[in-house]
This record gives structure tokens, sequence and C-alpha cells, in this order.
């Protein structure tokens, strides 16, 4: 049976590498290309759509957004005025550091417990980082891998209403800082 199926493994790995679809590099990883994604535009059409304050971080040299998405959670947020609850929706942005980590600002007018339960499901709080003057709760996943990632939140507030920002993913204590601080600092973008 091997010798049976050997030929037309061979024929496989020969076809792919004419097409050019694979390559063997022994002792070399290779980055792929990282996406560009236009997060102040993104951002903007959030902010006239959503009809929650988004703000636009202003990052340091050498961070760049390469994703970006609208979302839903059912039943995000109590409705101030009823009490009823009703559907959040999130806009996020995905980043890459300087030092090649990935990070995520996912802005929303869901309540916290339910945003950072959208972002990891297991994730409790471990206490709060002080960012500038604004208190940001730490939660910790206690998951494998990206449900293992800490989850920073706090709520800004603005004359347009109130924000919940949670940032996440691979990135160190000061980039997770350099985040928060680039988010909080900026006013939120014009709604229309």
């Amino acid at each position: 049976m091997f010798w049976s199926l050997a030929p037309l493994v061979v024929g496989c790995i020969l076809l792919a590498a004419l097409v050019g679809m694979c390559s063997f590099q022994p002792g070399r990883t290779h980055e792929g290309r990282i996406p560009s994604y236009d997060a102040p535009a993104a951002l903007r059409a959030d902010a006239a759509t959503l009809g929650f304050p988004i703000r636009l971080p202003q990052l340091p040299a050498g961070w760049r957004s390469n994703s970006g998405s609208r979302g839903g959670i059912e039943n995000g947020r109590t409705d101030p005025s009823t009490g009823q609850r009703m559907n959040a929706a999130t806009s996020t942005v995905g980043y890459i550091t300087p030092t090649g980590r990935y990070l995520s600002l996912t802005q929303s007018n869901a309540d916290e417990d339910k945003l950072v339960g959208s972002i990891h499901r297991s994730a409790f709080p471990t206490g709060a980082v002080d960012v500038a003057g604004t208190s940001w709760v730490v939660y910790q996943g206690s998951g494998q891998g990206v449900d293992s990632e800490p989850v920073w939140t706090t709520a800004l507030t603005s004359p347009g209403g109130r924000t919940q920002i949670a940032i996440t993913g691979a990135g160190r204590t000061d980039q997770f800082r350099t985040l928060a601080s680039a988010t909080q600092s900026q006013p939120p973008l014009p709604s229309r």
C-alpha cells in the first residue's frame, strides 16, 4: 500500500513546489506581510453610525493598525431609562506593536461584564491599573492560549455618552499602557 501512495505523494510535492505554494528553508522562519487597515477612516465611520462616542488613539511611531470589525453583543447593555436589556454594538481595531505583538482595542456601549465576557468568557477581575489618572480594571482569562490573555477595561464618559473600552492581546504591560493612554487622551470623533 505504501508503494502505491508514494508516487502520488511525490507528485503532490513536485506540483506544489512548481506552483510556488510552499518552500523548504531549514532553520529560517518567514514572517508574512502584515496587512494594512485604515483605522482612522473605519473609526470615523463607526462614530457616525454606531451611536456612542468613539475615540481614535494617537499612537507613537511604529504602531500599525492591521484589522478591524464591527460586531454586536446580544443583551449587552441595560437601558438606563427603562432598565431593559438591549443589544450592544462594538467597534474593534487590531494593532501590531513595534515589537510585533498584537493588541486589539474594542469600543462599545455594552456593560463592562458583557463586553469582557464577549472577549474572554472565562475572564475574571484581578485588580486595577492607573493610567494617567484613569482606572482600568484588569481581567485575566483562565483558559489556554488566547483565552489566557489579559483584558484591560474602563468606561470613558463625554457629553455624547459613555463608552466601555477594552484592550486585549499578546502585548506587554507597557504596550497595554501605551494603547490605553493613546485612547483615553483623545476626544470622541464627530458623530455625524
